[in-house]
């Protein structure tokens, strides 16, 4: 499964003999993005794939430095010493590369994604983590309706599993063509997402149409481009469960779309109406282990709101965390207005799974970083309107500065971030934080939610 290799310059230059080169220009962006996203899954990889100790992870960073047809090569180089542990000198590390093998060699870079998600498997399997499931759930449209300015609530719901099985499994059945259909949801997940199928609404929405438009005259019916006109730009889009439950014989979903402009996602939610089904295709666990102990600070806009909502009310960690809450529009701030936290201190054990958080509330937040505090539910909002779409590595420094001036007046220890923003303001603003709060790369998680086109 692994190769190590010695990390030397004749061997760099020996691998491209020994490995298969893809000779696509697009590989560059996809091993930025991976060194920049996903640490967690590299060190994973290192861990169940190669012989280094848990002692070993964690003293060093990790990145691909190139992808071929038959795996991934992985660098290793000890941290800086400022985060090295006390007894790091009595055995010093050295740089290191490791081959992991695809579980089949791949032809061309769009084959990447499968093997990648397989690797991640297996590393999560033998590590205990939850991982990416490829799944197909069908939900039923119940309702949809604002819960701020800008925020469309779809309510689902999907039958229930029997009475005899847990809900916090997931029960599995294969359909007619071999693929794995899931027939329930987690209800105690935060940041547990969803791949949806816009494509499969689109083309129900064509089909009904041409078939209401075959009992009229032929020049009136919907040929096949105009059947392609109405599908959307993306086939499939990643929303997030903002919360779970049973509900006598079903189990309910809510899913918050931030409604911003012309977007595919945004249009395909704002379209659905009571009675439609909605497909999904992939489950995603949000990364938020991290969050279990010591001060975090969580840092979202929009796109990321509805995550760090249901993450409040699952909170378990007996400390509070600060929110930093970006929005376009000031009226969005209202979105936290109704999140109760599960407190760590006061509640653990009650998930509030029976909250009432639907209904819209006023928002008195000004254009401004004024601190508001909530003594009854245990956390603070610091907001941030801006006016304008929140992306760009502009948006990072004011995130950064106004951290800053927060923790000036309000002295705390930060130990751990997590995020989710745009492309280039989550790239930009990882390096700030970990600059400004002297953290590791593990403990500043800030993810990418959307890019700004």
């Amino acid at each position: 499964m692994t190769k190590q290799l010695l990390a030397t310059t004749e061997n760099a230059n020996n691998q491209n003999s020994q490995y298969t080169s893809l000779n696509d220009h697009e590989i560059a962006n996809v091993v930025a993005h991976i060194n920049e996203e996903h640490l967690d899954e590299l060190l994973g990889f290192l861990s169940v794939f190669t012989s280094l100790s848990t002692a070993e992870l964690d003293r060093v960073d990790a990145q691909i430095i190139d992808i071929y047809a038959e795996g991934i090569a992985i660098q290793t180089r000890p941290k800086s010493l400022g985060n090295q542990p006390a007894n790091a000198q009595d055995n010093p590390l050295h740089d290191q590369i490791f081959f992991i093998n695809f579980a089949t060699p791949i032809s061309q870079l769009d084959d990447l994604q499968a093997q990648y998600i397989l690797l991640k498997q297996r590393a999560d399997k033998k590590l205990g983590k939850k991982t990416i499931k490829l799944t197909k759930q069908v939900f039923d449209v119940q309702n949809s309706y604002n819960v701020s300015k800008n925020m469309l609530r779809l309510e689902l719901s999907m039958p229930s599993l029997s009475s005899d099985t847990q809900l916090n499994n997931t029960a599995q059945s294969n359909d007619i063509n071999g693929s794995t259909c899931s027939t329930s949801v987690p209800i105690n997940e935060a940041g547990y997402a969803y791949l949806f199928d816009l494509e499969h609404n689109a083309t129900t929405n064509a089909l009904m149409t041409d078939s209401i438009d075959g009992n009229e005259a032929d020049d009136n019916a919907v040929n096949d481009s105009e059947k392609n006109n109405v599908r959307p730009t993306r086939p499939h889009c990643y929303y997030t469960l903002r919360k779970a439950w049973q509900a006598d014989d079903e189990i309910r979903v809510w899913v918050d779309v931030f409604l911003h402009g012309d977007t595919p996602g945004g249009n395909w939610a704002a379209a659905l109406q009571a009675g439609e089904t909605v497909v999904t295709k992939r489950e995603f666990p949000e990364k938020v282990e991290h969050l279990r102990d010591g001060q975090a600070v969580v840092i979202v806009d929009e796109t990321s709101m509805p995550t760090a909502a249901r993450l409040l009310e699952l909170w378990n960690n007996p400390t509070p965390p600060l929110v930093i809450c970006v929005t376009q529009d000031a009226d969005d701030q209202s979105y936290f207005d109704t999140v109760k936290m599960r407190s760590g201190i006061d509640n653990i054990g009650n998930d509030n799974r029976n909250t009432d958080s639907d209904s819209d509330s006023d928002s008195d937040t000004d254009n401004d970083c004024d601190t508001e505090s909530r003594k009854d539910d245990h956390f603070t909002v610091l907001p941030i309107v801006t006016n304008q779409p929140n992306s760009g590595s502009d948006l990072a420094t004011l995130i950064d500065s106004t951290l800053g001036d927060y923790l000036t007046d309000n002295p705390l220890q930060i130990d751990k971030v997590w995020g989710a923003l745009e492309a280039n303001t989550a790239k930009a603003l990882r390096p700030l934080l970990r600059e400004r709060l002297e953290l590791s790369r593990t403990d500043v998680v800030v993810k990418v939610y959307w890019r700004h086109d």
